[in-house]
């Protein structure tokens, strides 16, 4: 049986993960800028990719900050859901479920956005502890 200060610090640890892959997501795409995201967006036929690439640079770094901060996770939670569900949806989910295949070669597929979406989803359930 878990005890509520145990689950109250390791959600705490589990939101300051996720938020901070999120955040490097979204930093990456202010390193290489809006427009190549938008031309990346363009080139994996994601719809609308100039809006695809403001939204999902700003909810990975906003989203993630929210996260870690415990700030507003009902929101940020759907929000950061609805952006790993459209890279699913849009960029992974024809590669398979993993990430490198068993010969070593990078194949994109959807561990990682799935597990990602899932955990910002929880934490937007409520599941994010009483340390927010």
């Amino acid at each position: 049986m878990r005890t509520r200060p145990l689950y109250d610090v390791v959600a705490l640890l589990a939101r300051t993960g996720v938020g901070a892959v999120f955040i490097a997501h979204g930093w990456q795409k202010i390193q290489v800028g809006i427009d190549q995201t938008s031309e990346q967006f363009t080139a994996l036929d994601v719809p609308l990719p100039t809006a695809a690439a403001v939204y999902a640079t700003f909810v990975e770094l906003l989203g993630g900050a929210a996260l870690i901060l415990g700030l507003g996770l009902p929101v940020a939670g759907v929000l950061l859901f609805l952006d790993m569900a459209g890279a699913l949806v849009f960029v992974n989910g024809s590669n398979g479920l993993f990430l490198v295949d068993e010969q070593g070669v990078a194949r994109n597929g959807y561990e990682l956005v799935l597990v990602l979406g899932l955990a910002a989803l929880v934490f937007a359930a409520g599941g994010a502890g009483r340390l927010t």
